[in-house]
């Protein structure tokens, strides 16, 4: 039986925070648990350290991972909580995504400040954001704003935004969502025109390889649609070498035992782009995402790759 506390990791940001907590909340209803028996351990990550440059310039997605996967290859976290569009799609030896919540909307969510939709915007206004993707989808639905690289917390992003810095910005919907504060967008922007990134909208876990203990626990949270889906979207990312260096998208929707899959590669520029949809059973996920990224490589050629270097 459990005596001490089961110890859960998380960046220190109030939506990572949400997130492990809503992670516990979750595992003490399935289990019947008391709160004393988690202990949230929040640990500072060179991602959340280095504020002033672009994601793509320091090292891409793992900056967010890496001080909580040592920690849980150490054995000193029992599970890391994440958001799963931050996730590497190579993982430590040893360690795995192990578990999925619900997923919560995947779309886009518009905050602007002065005009209330993207299309609405004057010529030449300036949009912050951190996203290579936003960034792309944006210059392809407006060439003419002034595109600039935007990071930080929710709240400071919303911050600079009220400060006049940008006229808009861009942020997932499911995080306002899950920070209570979906009363600041002013658009929800359309996936088939505005296409998630990979995974967004989902909160994974990350345990140990081989740990019976924690997988039993884990189990009980485990979403199977999330999972299933987010899979699909991560082969995709695989297949492409996807990282904060890359502009791709991509979702996939579970209907039954069955999966339809859409992803979007574009230049950094938003001049070009290659879609591609599949269709299939949501057993075959991860290859059906990997295969979607093959031919989507193949249909855009070698040329279209050299602007991601």
């Amino acid at each position: 039986m459990q005596t001490k506390p089961f110890r859960i990791g998380t960046r220190g940001s109030p939506l990572a925070l949400a997130q492990a907590y809503e992670t516990r909340d979750r595992l003490m209803a399935a289990h019947g648990l008391d709160a004393e028996m988690f202990e949230i351990v929040v640990l500072s990550t060179q991602g959340d350290r280095v504020q002033d440059r672009a994601l793509s310039e320091i090292g891409g997605k793992g900056l967010f991972t890496q001080e909580l996967e040592e920690q849980l290859t150490l054995g000193d976290l029992d599970f890391a909580v994440h958001s799963s569009k931050d996730m590497p799609t190579t993982l430590p030896e040893g360690l795995y995504l192990s578990a999925f919540l619900p997923r919560e909307d995947i779309r886009d969510a518009f905050i602007g400040r002065t005009a209330p939709r993207l299309l609405d915007l004057p010529d030449g206004a300036v949009i912050g954001s951190a996203s290579l993707r936003r960034q792309a989808l944006i210059r392809r639905l407006r060439p003419d704003l002034q595109v600039i690289t935007y990071r930080g917390a929710v709240e400071s992003r919303l911050r600079k935004l009220a400060e006049g810095q940008v006229d808009a910005t861009l942020l997932a919907y499911a995080g306002l969502r899950r920070l209570g504060k979906e009363e600041v967008l002013t658009q929800l922007l359309d996936p088939e025109t505005f296409p998630p990134a990979p995974a967004q909208g989902a909160i994974c876990i990350e345990s140990r390889v081989g740990d019976a203990r924690i997988d039993d626990l884990l189990s009980g949270i485990n979403d199977l649609p999330t999972h299933d889906a987010v899979s699909c979207e991560r082969g995709f990312l695989a297949a492409l070498d996807g990282s904060c260096r890359t502009p791709i998208a991509g979702y996939a929707l579970c209907d039954g035992d069955n999966l339809h899959f859409s992803g979007t590669i574009l230049t950094p520029d938003g001049t070009r782009s290659h879609t591609i949809e599949r269709d299939g059973k949501r057993r075959d996920a991860v290859a059906m995402g990997i295969e979607a990224g093959d031919a989507i490589r193949e249909i855009a050629g070698p040329d279209f790759f050299t602007s991601w270097t």
